[in-house]
């Protein structure tokens, strides 16, 4: 019974770590895309030391943390800097728009308008990082593969 609770764990978690490792990426190459620079100006103006190199620094463990996540190699080591890059982005910028990670802020003829997004998304990826990081590696996963290769 055991061993068919681990493989349905393994399968059950496979969506969300792809899921998790293609909202980093996407969120890393938009990032990379325009010029970490320009997300420099806004670690710049909030505050942030270094700005520039900061935003380099988290490009690059957006897109490489999460295609790590995405193909399961790492999983626990790659959570690290990313949940730590998640938690000074809540706590340096989404806390002063509160919870909600979508704000509307008014309605138009042509639909609603939205402010800043709040740190719900941050806690979400927070809590999916750990727990991948905590339950071992998912299914089809490089980790996972490195596992049967060292059993044998």
């Amino acid at each position: 019974m055991k061993s068919r609770i681990n493989v349905s764990h393994r399968w059950a978690l496979l969506p969300l770590r792809l899921i998790v490792g293609c909202g980093f990426i996407a969120h890393g190459m938009a990032k990379w895309s325009r010029g970490p620079e320009k997300f420099g100006n806004l670690l710049h103006f909030i505050g942030v030391p270094l700005p520039v190199p900061t935003a380099w620094l988290v490009t690059i463990v957006e897109v490489f943390g999460g295609v790590a996540i995405l193909v399961g190699a790492f999983v626990a080591i790659a959570s690290i800097p990313l949940i730590v890059s998640m938690v000074v982005a809540a706590f340096s910028l989404q806390v002063r728009y509160g919870f909600s990670s979508v704000n509307t802020t008014g309605l138009t003829p042509t639909g609603p308008t939205f402010g800043p997004p709040g740190y719900e998304i941050n806690l979400l990826y927070i809590a999916a990082l750990l727990l991948l990081a905590l339950s071992g590696p998912t299914a089809l996963s490089i980790d996972a593969w490195s596992v049967r290769r060292r059993r044998r």
